[in-house]
């Protein structure tokens, strides 16, 4: 089974999904993490402020830091590091971790009109 590990920086939960000024990539983020343990895939997730000893216990993930905390979110596959500085897409997550997404599981196309250009 693989194991997919994500070192998110210090926040107020472990999922960052919380409070009023909810960030809409946690909550899509939070999604697809759910759907890759869906595809038989262990995730873990570690908080920075909550979980330091699992940041320090993992010495790739030290030396990451090491460059500057903006490196975090740090995602590791079978301890290797895949992804820092921001969070993939559930996309990005399949290609990294060799799974099918399915017709409906795609990203939604993006149009190509904003929304207050009347043009839609």
């Amino acid at each position: 089974m693989q194991k997919l590990e994500v070192y998110d920086p210090a926040m107020c939960c472990s999922t960052g999904v919380c409070g009023v000024d909810v960030d809409p990539v946690l909550v899509q983020f939070a999604a697809d993490l759910a759907w890759v343990g869906e595809q038989g895939v262990a995730v873990l997730r570690y908080n920075l402020g909550q979980e330091p000893q699992a940041f320090a216990a993992n010495p790739a993930v030290v030396k990451e830091m090491e460059a500057g905390i903006d490196r975090l979110p740090i995602v590791a596959i079978d301890g290797k590091i895949v992804s820092s500085g921001l969070y993939p897409t559930r996309a990005q997550l399949a290609q990294k971790l060799g799974l099918t997404l399915g017709s409906s599981e795609e990203a939604p196309k993006k149009s190509c009109c904003s929304p207050k250009s009347g043009c839609c």
